[in-house]
């Protein structure tokens, strides 16, 4: 969202230049395989970090057997990677959804120009791998991260038996923006149709985000939705729900350990019901459909059975979808309000009493001096994503209020010095309070920290709170291993500086009560920058840092924000 708005404001969008990692899809997917199991394998051999910086084109014969929407599901994982952005060579199914949602004419378009929207002959990459579609298997990766992969079945059952993960599943929710396409939703409702066949019913809650309200009213118009709702199923509004934490769970259930599945992007600890004890699997939609009918996280549809009310033993036949709707799409209710076509006239005006919005501030210009004994808020140990950062869930309310939102800043981090999660020193007082608390003391005195991760910093959601929280509350820098891209340009948008040790190994070094100098700012393209601490005894280290800021991405650090030089521009054209 942010690069979009600096493209739409005449601003050139920036990026490192990429690696390409190719990935030749041979063979073609069927019985219980889906698309989503192409990804969670790619993960699987990337991991989360694996994709960082690089172009993934997915390319060779059997990438033209998957649907426009099932490559979808695909690309929109490839965050999951760190991928800077992931491609599919344009083909006939392409055009095909093309045409039935309206837009023949950049199919036709598309058409004239085909041989340029796909890869040269004996193009070179710079990773290759090759999986062959015909012999993948139904997948199930987790908890707590999308590479975490398993076969569903006996393996996922075995690797719950040794980490204590409950196999009893206490939810399963499809869709989102992942995989809620009409082919995902056909082919789910073609295993309810059995199921209802059987007499068989959901053993646990089953929960339906469809991916937009086209795809809502099409399923509803052809009977979808009624035969998802015949087994049990829940059908919820157009939205995110359930996958950044909007929904309700009784406090019975997330209070203690439990396992939930979904065909979401992501399952990191708490992100999906704000809940330490919700072990979180992400795999198809047709293996959340299976597990929800057998209440198992085990169990594997290929070969398991399922008991009916009638003590007869159930197979499933694998799932058949529909790519697209035969009658077209409906595009159900239109809700778009049109701005006004002067907008001279219109005055944004906020009570001071909301505690949902807030007019933002412009945050200050950098003051020209190096920054110097910088207290350490925080210091991550292990996995510190986005929702790590900025929690979602019950908090998306405030998103339109910065000062209150940032009552969930770290409040996920697990520290690095004692394992608490969410609590850490303040160098005010010497006492131990909760990461938010202590951002708001350091903000309301005046005091600049910075904060340090681990590696692949920043992971997850795209979510600029999780930038703009810390340059709110008086942050300056954070130092990591290593940074996930979005998240890293995001800090570079609100004034920070994402800095990468140079050594991995200078992270062991800093102490809690350290103070930290960040010397010879602004940064230099291509050039380190020198950090130096400070330990209790007052004894010095030395350590350097490297980072990725192009000449303009300076040109933001030094007006505080790119949203400053926006303003500026805007306002110079006006």
């Amino acid at each position: 969202g942010a690069d979009a708005v600096d493209v739409m404001t005449g601003f050139p969008w920036n990026g490192r230049w990429p690696k390409v990692i190719g990935i030749r899809l041979t063979g073609s997917l069927s019985g219980w395989s889906s698309p989503k199991d192409v990804i969670l394998e790619v993960a699987r051999q990337l991991t989360v970090e694996g994709g960082t910086g690089a172009i993934v084109e997915y390319h060779g014969p059997g990438a033209d057997s998957i649907s426009a929407t099932g490559k979808a599901t695909i690309c929109n994982m490839g965050a999951e990677i760190g991928a800077t952005t992931s491609v599919f060579a344009y083909d006939s199914n392409m055009a095909d959804y093309l045409r039935s949602t309206g837009r023949a004419d950049i199919a036709d378009a598309a058409d004239a120009v085909a041989s340029d929207l796909r890869p040269d002959d004996g193009a070179s990459y710079d990773q290759l791998i090759e999986i062959n579609l015909s012999d993948l298997r139904p997948m199930i990766n987790g908890p707590h991260s999308p590479d975490r992969a398993h076969r569903t079945g006996a393996e996922v059952g075995e690797a719950a038996t040794e980490n204590g993960w409950p196999l009893d599943v206490s939810a399963a929710l499809i869709g989102s923006c992942t995989n809620s396409s009409y082919e995902d939703l056909t082919r789910a409702a073609s295993i309810a149709r059995q199921a209802a066949a059987n007499g068989l019913t959901c053993k646990v809650d089953l929960l339906i985000t469809p991916g937009s309200e086209q795809t809502r009213a099409t399923i509803e118009r052809d009977g979808i939705l009624a035969d998802l709702e015949a087994v049990g199923a829940t059908v919820l509004a157009n939205a995110c729900g359930p996958c950044i934490g909007q929904w309700s769970r009784p406090e019975e259930v997330t209070s203690v350990p439990n396992t939930i599945v979904n065909s979401f992007n992501r399952n990191f600890p708490k992100r999906n019901d704000g809940s330490p004890n919700t072990f979180s699997f992400v795999t198809s939609p047709d293996t959340v459909m299976a597990i929800a009918l057998s209440g198992r996280l085990d169990f594997d549809p290929i070969t398991d059975t399922i008991i009916a009310p009638d003590g007869t033993e159930v197979s499933l036949d694998a799932p058949v979808g529909e790519v697209l709707p035969a009658d077209g799409y409906d595009p159900g209710e239109d809700t778009f309000t049109a701005p006004p076509a002067d907008p001279s006239g219109v005055s944004v005006e906020v009570a001071p009493t909301s505690d949902r919005l807030q007019l933002l501030e412009p945050f200050t210009a950098w003051d020209g001096n190096d920054y110097d004994g910088l207290p350490v808020l925080m210091k991550a140990q292990g996995k510190c994503t986005t929702d790590h950062i900025s929690a979602a869930g019950p908090w998306l309310k405030y998103r339109g209020h910065l000062e209150n939102i940032s009552g969930n800043l770290f409040a996920g981090a697990v520290n690095a010095f004692d394992d608490a999660v969410g609590v850490g020193f303040d160098t005010t007082d010497g006492n131990r309070r909760t990461y938010p608390e202590i951002a708001r003391r350091y903000h309301e005195a005046d005091i600049q920290w910075v904060a340090v991760g681990d590696r692949n910093y920043g992971e997850g959601s795209s979510r600029e709170h999780a930038a703009m929280e810390p340059r709110f509350r008086n942050g300056v820098a954070v130092i990591a291993r290593s940074f996930a891209r979005i998240h890293e340009t995001n800090l570079k948008k609100q004034g920070m500086l994402p800095l990468t040790f140079a050594d991995p190994d200078s992270y062991d070094v800093i102490g809690e009560e350290d103070r930290l100098a960040i010397v010879n700012l602004p940064p230099v393209p291509g050039e380190k920058v020198r950090c130096v601490g400070t330990r209790p005894d007052g004894s010095t280290y030395e350590f350097e840092t490297t980072h990725t800021f192009s000449p303009e991405q300076v040109e933001w650090f030094i007006a505080g924000s790119a949203l400053n030089i926006v303003r500026a521009k805007v306002a110079a054209e006006s």
